[in-house]
């Protein structure tokens, strides 16, 4: 028995190596090595608010929520001294995509929110134009004033999580909000005329059926969002359901929650639905998770290539990427420890910013592994010839395994790529982790969760 004869939802690999595999780099590196010899011309720069109005049942991010005004504002200080100095570190660096997440970022005020555009830019030389940024939002902090500001600088794209257009479902996924909320929310957004809209939607909630799954889909549907989001609900250790287990949950959550076969089966049976349904209402599907209404074009001129290109994470709970070292700063998820590090970022000189803290390094077996999982769980596949041409090899020669996923009908060839069929990408969360090399799952098996 395999990692893939186990349960389908076993873990959202959305980033690889994961950060639970980072341990504390010794002697910190310095960002000018760090980057010295990296292409900077088609990055992507991530910026991160770690501040929400609440703190959802299952979420398992690095943020704070309800923090003091002045804390929010010695943030807002703190994120301009560390742009500072790694725009100093970088030197010359184009960025072809952006996103702003958290957290919520428009928890911020309208006012913080132009004061963070003001780093964005004048420290960092973004043009969100050109990069098409994305910015997240909740339905609480979608209002006029914040969207108008998103708006004015140029914002591309703004994601907004619903998880269920259902107060009752909502509430027992651990997010008090309320319907009508969300439909002002929707609303302002469709007003400020934002080229993008995604809407995310979470599916395996306690009390969930297939009539109330389609129920939110179809409302989802009505407001034509050019994207859709469908997650399936994971109760991970220290979140809000992870320590309530209540529910049609197992009682021991800690032990192994998304083994449950009966959860298992109505996740898996509630995303095929999702799946189909957003296809006949014309909706391509890009990953797992994501589907873009068939009329949208994908993105336009020089695009951010996530197997290749590098990433500049501001902010705390931020990750950066180089072609060989992945680094961030501490991570943690209950509010005690996530709170410890908030504190730590706000105390620290500015000189610390210039290093990188705590990482992993790749060599050429992980860089190939990681290039392999950011293109095999994507609907394009693996582009076999630019693997070949990045690598110097065959995919088939570094990766025997792979031949499993097209035994069980999970994957299958289709001229010179490497696709997972529909069975496969139902399977994308069981995929990823089975892929996972083994010093990177010795790491995670070694970190303590806090």
């Amino acid at each position: 028995m395999t990692v893939l004869d186990g349960s389908p939802y076993q873990g959202y690999l959305y980033a690889y190596p994961h950060k639970t595999a980072y341990r504390p780099l010794r002697p910190r590196p310095h960002l000018r090595d760090v980057w010295a010899g990296q292409d900077r011309d088609n990055l992507f720069l991530y910026l991160h608010i770690p501040f929400c109005e609440m703190r959802c049942g299952f979420c398992n991010l690095f943020t704070r929520a309800q923090p003091p005004a002045e804390q929010v504002g010695a943030y807002l200080r703190q994120l301009r001294v560390q742009a500072e100095q790694v725009a100093a570190a970088l030197g010359p660096a184009r960025y072809a995509r952006a996103a702003i997440g958290g957290g919520t970022p428009t928890h911020l005020t309208a006012d913080e929110l132009t004061e963070l555009f003001a780093i964005t830019t004048g420290v960092l030389g973004l043009d969100p134009v050109a990069a098409q940024l994305s910015v997240e939002t909740s339905p609480a902090t979608a209002t006029p004033d914040r969207l108008a500001v998103l708006a004015a600088h140029g914002t591309h794209r703004v994601s907004m999580g619903v998880q269920s257009f259902l107060d009752n479902e909502a509430h027992a996924a651990g997010r008090p909000q309320r319907r009508a909320d969300v439909d002002r929310a929707l609303t302002a957004l469709r007003d400020a005329a934002f080229p993008l809209l995604n809407v995310d939607l979470i599916y395996g909630i306690p009390g969930q059926t297939r009539d109330t799954w389609t129920y939110s889909l179809r409302e989802a549907l009505a407001w034509r969002p050019e994207e859709i989001y469908l997650y399936p609900l994971y109760v991970r250790p220290l979140t809000g359901l992870g320590r309530r287990g209540d529910g049609p949950l197992p009682s021991d959550l800690a032990a192994a929650p998304d083994r449950d076969a009966r959860w298992d089966s109505q996740r898996l049976d509630l995303y095929r639905q999702g799946r189909d349904l957003l296809r006949e209402a014309d909706y391509r599907q890009l990953s797992m998770r994501q589907f873009r209404r068939a009329d949208v074009p994908d993105p336009d001129g020089a695009d951010y290539c996530c197997q290749d290109d590098g990433m500049v994470g501001i902010g705390c709970g931020a990750r950066s990427y180089t072609a060989d070292l992945h680094y961030s700063f501490d991570y943690a998820v209950s509010v005690r420890e996530v709170r410890a590090i908030i504190d730590d970022y706000l105390s620290r000189p500015a000189e610390d910013f210039a290093y990188a803290e705590f990482g992993f390094a790749l060599d050429g077996g992980e860089q190939r592994l990681r290039w392999l999982v950011k293109s095999l769980l994507r609907a394009e596949g693996v582009d076999l010839a630019g693997y070949a041409d990045r690598f110097g090899s065959k995919m088939d020669d570094d990766f025997p395994h792979l031949a499993e996923l097209v035994e069980r009908g999970w994957a299958v060839g289709e001229g010179d790529r490497l696709v997972l069929t529909d069975e496969g990408l139902a399977h994308g969360d069981a995929i990823g982790p089975w892929l996972v090399s083994g010093p990177v799952r010795a790491a995670m098996s070694r970190a303590v969760l806090r």
